[in-house]
């Protein structure tokens, strides 16, 4: 959706005001999608005045508020946006996604959301081989050289290992084809 600035809202809200056009006249007159959009401006600038026309800043509520909010909306009765206006605030879109939160996730869907960010990768264990700080720079080297060592071993040994695997499947391979072509012969 199109942000618009104050000023063009106030414009719009004063022009619809003065009382010679409606909604669906402004609307159609600047191009907007909705004459909804009007209505809205015209409820806020009457309930809250400039205010109700500004930008509205993110602003962080505490659980229990966005709770009270959310079951003051529930047993009113009203609209969401005569509830907004009711309460001080000229955008109802941030009490509607309350309720959304609620009535799908329950009170603690509400809850605030943890300020850090997942990591992208997963975190991987940490071999034991930390430098603690009383160790000397030799004893972490030597411990580090004994980890490769190990690691190369083992790395020979598995490179080894797959060699014979694929001999073996290489003969095998040809014992079952000549297999086959002589049962093919007779």
């Amino acid at each position: 959706m199109k942000k618009y600035d104050y000023e063009f809202k106030k414009k719009v809200v004063e022009e619809y005001l003065e009382g010679e056009h409606g909604y669906r006249y402004l609307a159609k007159k600047y191009q907007m999608p909705t004459d909804s959009l009007i209505e809205r401006w015209v409820k806020a600038y009457k309930a809250l005045g400039d205010d109700g026309l500004k930008p509205h800043k993110s602003k962080r509520y505490t659980f229990q508020f966005k709770l009270d909010m959310v079951k003051s909306y529930l047993e009113s009765g009203m609209s969401i946006q005569e509830f907004a206006l009711s309460v001080g605030m000229s955008d109802p879109g941030t009490i509607g996604s309350w309720i959304n939160s609620y009535q799908t996730g329950g009170s603690n869907a509400l809850r605030p959301k943890s300020e850090r960010r997942k990591p992208k990768m997963p975190k991987t264990k940490k071999s034991g081989l930390e430098k603690p700080s009383d160790k000397s720079n030799e004893e972490y080297m030597k411990e580090l050289e004994e980890e490769n060592l190990r690691l190369r071993i083992e790395n020979a040994y598995l490179k080894e290992m797959r060699r014979l695997r694929l001999e073996d499947e290489a003969r095998n391979g040809r014992q079952e084809s000549s297999t086959v072509s002589e049962d093919c012969s007779n």
